[in-house]
């Protein structure tokens, strides 16, 4: 596999995912992107708009393994990672998988559980394996969390520490559709569910490829610097307490050499930075106290460090070899 085959497979599930999914094209792409990374993803906004629905057709349109949690105020971690249980029949303690031991896994209205529960993700997020009982089981490969969260009502819910929020490569919002597409939704749906009907266009195995790949596209010193300069100036910037950690810079180059393939080129240009930089970094960013009640802030402020920061000149780009 070149890096060329990673943008035809791509373009392959992409297509198959918008047989379900009307628009939400940049949505679907930083799917794709979280998906070859083997990163994860947290979708919030508010019921009906197809967050569920997208995480379906993504798991689908793949050969892969999907289960899905819906998360409760009584949901424990052991009916997440598993239980060791006593086998009366055979006399001996044995290991009851749960429902994370797979490759997509839809955590459903997640900040409806406990932290207690919610910290249970933390370690296989990070780390791709979990520990019970003191014993480390790996995860399969490609791993991933789609979790989905309703920002609007907040009775019974329990908001995801920083350092969860940290653990995921994107935070994206679905949107209302449009008014054509919600014309279009309506025509799509009106005799039967068009998820039913799609089918599998990639397997496990070209994933597990494109995610050895994709780190060999170009990233210029420049661009890096880049990254470096929106990182730290994240950190200075007054009205933020609490700038974006070496895991969020990291996450943005992982992010950025992967959009670089979607838009047909082996290396990475200061556009790709831009476009990914709001949903990679927004949340991510501690606010003070005073501006938290502004829901879009955190973007906001993201976007003015963009148009302070130097951007790299497309002479010193080309210098590929210089």
């Amino acid at each position: 596999m070149e890096l060329n085959d990673i943008q035809v497979l791509v373009e392959n599930i992409r297509k198959n995912i918008k047989k379900v999914i009307v628009g939400k094209d940049d949505i679907i792409d930083l799917l794709l992107i979280a998906l070859i990374s083997s990163s994860h993803v947290l979708i919030e906004d508010v019921p009906g708009t197809g967050k569920t629905l997208l995480a379906k057709s993504l798991a689908k349109s793949l050969e892969c393994h999907f289960k899905r949690i819906q998360f409760t105020p009584d949901l424990l971690p052991s009916d997440i990672t598993g239980v060791n249980f006593y086998n009366q029949k055979k006399g001996e303690f044995q290991f009851r998988q749960g429902p994370i031991f797979t490759n997509i896994l839809l955590a459903d209205e997640i900040n409806r559980a406990t932290p207690r529960t919610q910290s249970s993700l933390l370690e296989a997020m990070e780390e791709r394996q979990v520990t019970i009982d003191g014993e480390t089981i790996h995860l399969s490969w490609p791993f991933m969390v789609l979790a989905t969260q309703n920002p609007v009502e907040s009775s019974g819910t329990f908001p995801l520490p920083e350092a969860q929020l940290d653990r995921f490569l994107f935070k994206i919002k679905m949107g209302y559709p449009s008014f054509n597409e919600g014309v279009d939704i309506l025509k799509r749906f009106k005799e039967s569910n068009p998820l039913i009907d799609i089918k599998s266009v990639a397997k496990v195995e070209e994933i597990n490829r494109a995610s050895e790949l994709y780190s060999k596209v170009y990233i210029a010193e420049d661009v890096l610097n880049y990254i470096g300069s929106i990182t730290e100036a994240t950190r200075r910037h007054s009205d933020i307490i609490l700038g974006v950690s070496p895991r969020g810079s990291q996450a943005l180059l992982k992010a950025s050499l992967l959009y670089a393939i979607l838009q047909g080129r082996d290396y990475v240009i200061p556009d790709d930075i831009k476009a990914l930089a709001k949903p990679v970094l927004a949340h991510r960013i501690i606010l003070k106290r005073t501006l938290q009640i502004e829901e879009k802030e955190s973007e906001h402020i993201i976007g003015s460090i963009l148009k302070t920061v130097v951007v790299p000149t497309e002479d010193k780009l080309s210098k590929r070899n210089g």
